[in-house]
């Protein structure tokens, strides 16, 4: 697939970049602007200029290379544009960076890469012992579109001191069994479902504001 069927396919369905906003989870996006997005009422905006997004491709390989050595017990496999869809319900797709596949077991699992730099102290509290909650529920969707066995969330949190002549890496490992999440994937599914319903119907869904 290429960037720009890629970026069509995007139009048809939802994404998991796109669950947050569904339930209100996403601090940059409502869900009635996903709506208007998906119903051709508005353009997403495009960010793929942005310094941040394009340093989060560029070390998107090495991360995974990284993680494939850090981790052993796992097979790790990627291709670009790496789409699955959910079997009973085909508008819920997941764009992948990485597929895993627990050796000896079989079981087969997501990998997910985030980079984010730190420019304030309290967003490392938003990371302590927790995946923030719009990238958790990215996970999820990830897991509702590929009905896999679990997912891993690899996060390089990023902070730049005097001036850029210093710059620590924090690498944190997520690991989450679907058998722990199963009442949270019931949840999301409804209400992707839900969404998508008011999408195909033209039915403005009812605004959901994301908690302060």
């Amino acid at each position: 697939m290429t960037r720009k069927e890629w970026e069509e396919l995007r139009k048809t369905g939802i994404g998991a970049t796109d669950a947050s906003a569904i339930i209100g989870l996403n601090p940059y996006k409502t869900n009635v602007e996903l709506w208007e997005e998906k119903t051709g009422r508005r353009q997403p905006k495009d960010i793929s200029d942005k310094p941040y997004v394009e340093y989060g491709h560029e070390a998107e390989t090495p991360l995974r290379k990284l993680f494939a050595l850090d981790f052993p017990q796992y097979e790790v496999s990627y291709v670009p544009y790496d789409v699955v869809h959910n079997e009973k319900y085909p508008f819920i797709f997941a764009t992948l960076d990485g597929r895993l596949v627990e050796k000896g077991a079989g079981r087969k699992g997501v990998l997910e890469i985030k980079t984010t730099e730190i420019l304030k102290s309290m967003q490392y509290e938003n990371w302590k012992d927790k995946i923030p909650d719009n990238y958790y529920v990215q996970v999820l969707h990830q897991l509702l579109a590929t009905g896999w066995d679990f997912a891993v969330l690899k996060a390089q949190l990023k902070t730049v001191y005097e001036q850029g002549r210093d710059v620590r890496l924090n690498t944190r490992h997520y690991f989450i069994e679907r058998a722990d999440v199963e009442e949270d994937l019931e949840y999301l599914l409804e209400k992707e479902i839900a969404f998508w319903d008011c999408v195909v119907n033209d039915k403005k869904p009812n605004l959901i504001l994301p908690p302060i």
